[in-house]
């Protein structure tokens, strides 16, 4: 059966040991109160709700599914009860302003909670999980009197969000969008048009959902030069409290998904619905992308919940099922047959889902730290370096950690050999939840593009060589203590060939625009790969210096040799990559389109 137990230590250590987390938060002008002791008595608390009550609605969830009826979503069994619960405990207001209602908390303990809660059901979360993205937007670019009236409701969780973005025929070309909004004499709008894809679109939890939906004002120039951002009510606002009507907006159907069926996925009719603009005229992708570049970092959050589940799942069946003898000879003489934790290719397995697990949380823990210090940093320089590293790495973390949530799914099925792939032991639905996270919030080709086109070859590679030589100085200039033997050399390689790469990639879009697509993927992933392999590195100094001073802690030496376990299988398939990346577009584009028939 599903298996998700909270990584309370790891979490620990990745904070406290690695990060630091709580110094640097305390240096900066914020969040002073959230010490070491109060952050770990919250994920102990968040951990314990999601797992008594989220992951026991995981598989009902799945199971039943959202439905229409007479317009309205209703969602699962359980859910909308575990969703006021999580309200009454003060859960959904833990990282944000006090001024709104919130409490403060850094980003970083935000992610926290949000992995744990992924992990135990992430239909569930999904409801829960376009909050932080929408308060961002709302708190960077809404009026103050938006501010005052949306922000308490959404940080209390009593209202949900959503965010309206693409149409049936768009996709990711939101500049090929039709909705329209119509100025009134009030100063609102009309919005009329059709979405696709909302999450949590509609459903029964709570009283008002705050819809924010890209829309064309009359007249708007085309493509998304011409898009703007409205804020969208369900229910508008009324003497004394809300009106009982909806605002001219209907869930039309409920997505028959391949996963996160717990999960609202709606489509969305707007009809004469009325909305407010939110910033300026014209200038809806720019501010739309707060929420979206929030929210990708929160896909890869998602990412390392579900991992995490993933292996536990496949840690627990590996270690009670017998068959066969191991290799060299019995493990277990007085059992009938060895538990397949014993052999060599699950224990392949295993490790390869444990090392992408922990590399992802120090990856999302470390980018969520920089968020709070590009924000609240005690000098600009502070400020502009973490901005500068949450803009490059972003694309990386939702990229490629995806993809290794889906290797780690994959993996559990393939450890439970014939009974995962049936539903009795809940890995296949890992798999199938954690499938679409390769592909919302603009898919994994497109966080490529836009890591090589607009973030590394746009300034000339200098972000990537301020992030490449903060790596350099680490392991080549004994900026970790305790940093062990072998971890330096193959690290320093693949920086000096990735280093390299986008002069030439560059050199060679200057002929052909298509080199840059041809080569992104790949560029990506050797980039996701030393960001993480730094950070096992790093880890690696602090377990080297623990266990030399005598600890008993066992968490040191399995962090030691999963850190020499991703070097010694998985770094290499940076170098793989970046001679992919080298190859060029030709062997794309010789085969013709009539080829691909033959």
């Amino acid at each position: 059966m599903f298996l998700y137990q909270t990584p309370l230590r790891d979490m620990q250590f990745v904070l406290h040991e690695l990060l630091g987390a709580s110094a640097s938060i305390a240096a900066m002008r914020r969040a002073v109160s959230w010490d070491r002791e109060t952050t770990d008595q919250a994920i102990d608390a968040v951990g314990r709700f999601a797992g008594s009550e989220l992951a026991r609605l995981n598989a009902g969830g799945d199971e039943e599914g959202c439905r229409v009826e007479a317009g309205v979503v209703r969602t699962p069994r359980g859910f909308a009860e575990a969703y006021r619960r999580f309200v009454d405990a003060g859960w959904p207001t833990l990282a944000y302003d006090e001024k709104f209602g919130g409490q403060g908390a850094p980003a970083i303990l935000y992610s926290a909670m949000l992995e744990m809660l992924y992990a135990a059901n992430a239909g569930w979360t999904m409801y829960f999980g376009t909050a932080r993205g929408a308060y961002e937007c709302l708190h960077t670019h809404a009026s103050p009197q938006q501010q005052a009236y949306y922000l308490p409701n959404v940080v209390s969780g009593r209202w949900t969000t959503t965010m309206c973005l693409t149409e049936a025929h768009c996709g990711s070309d939101l500049g090929l969008l039709r909705t329209r909004a119509v100025p009134q004499a009030d100063g609102s709008y009309r919005i009329n048009g059709s979405k696709l894809f909302i999450s949590g679109g509609d459903q029964d939890f709570t009283e008002n959902i705050v819809h924010l939906v890209l829309a064309r004002v009359t007249g708007a120039p085309p493509g998304v030069r011409g898009i703007s951002l409205f804020v969208v009510p369900k229910h508008l606002p009324q003497a004394g409290g809300l009106s009982p009507e909806r605002n001219g907006m209907t869930a039309t159907a409920v997505e028959h998904k391949m996963g996160l069926r717990g999960s609202a996925t709606c489509a969305m009719n707007f009809e004469d619905s009325v909305g407010w603009l939110v910033g300026r005229p014209n200038e809806g992708m720019r501010n739309m992308f707060v929420m979206i570049n929030s929210s990708r970092i929160g896909v890869a959050v998602q990412a390392v919940g579900l991992a995490q589940a993933a292996y536990c799942s496949a840690l627990g069946y590996a270690r009670e099922r017998l068959q066969m003898r191991a290799a060299g000879g019995p493990r277990r003489p007085d059992l009938p047959a060895d538990p397949i934790i014993e052999h060599a290719d699950v224990r392949r397995m295993l490790l390869t889902q444990k090392a992408h697990v922990e590399a992802g949380r120090m990856l999302v823990y470390w980018l969520s730290l920089l968020l709070d210090q590009e924000a609240f940093g005690a000098d600009e320089t502070t400020r502009s370096e973490a901005a500068g590293l949450v803009g490059l790495l972003t694309p990386v973390a939702k990229a490629f950690l995806t993809e290794n949530a889906f290797v780690a799914a994959n993996h559990a099925i393939q450890i439970h050999g014939g009974h995962g792939y049936i539903r009795d032991h809940g890995v296949e639905q890992i798999v199938r939840d954690v499938r679409i996270a390769q592909i919302y919030e603009g898919t994994n080709g497109i966080q490529a593009r836009d890591l090589l086109a607009r973030k590394v070859l746009a300034d000339g590679g200098a972000q990537l060589d301020a992030f490449l030589n903060r790596v350099w100085h680490d392991v080549a200039d004994g900026g970790i203590a305790g940093l062990p033997g072998g971890f330096a050399e193959p690290l320093l390689r693949v920086c000096d060939d990735l280093r390299q790469l986008p002069a030439r990639i560059g050199g060679a879009a200057a002929g052909n625009a298509d080199e840059i697509g041809a080569a992104g993927t790949d560029f990506l992933r050797a980039l996701g790969h030393v960001a993480c392999a730094w950070l096992f590195a790093r880890a690696a100094g602090v377990a080297t210096l623990r266990l030399s001073a005598g600890t008993s802690d066992p968490l040191y030496a399995s962090k030691l040799a999963t850190a020499r376990f991703y070097f010694s299988r998985l770094l290499p398939e940076a170098s793989m990559h970046l001679h992919v990346a080298r190859s060029g577009a030709a062997s794309l584009s010789d085969l013709r389109e009539d080829h691909l028939f033959v």
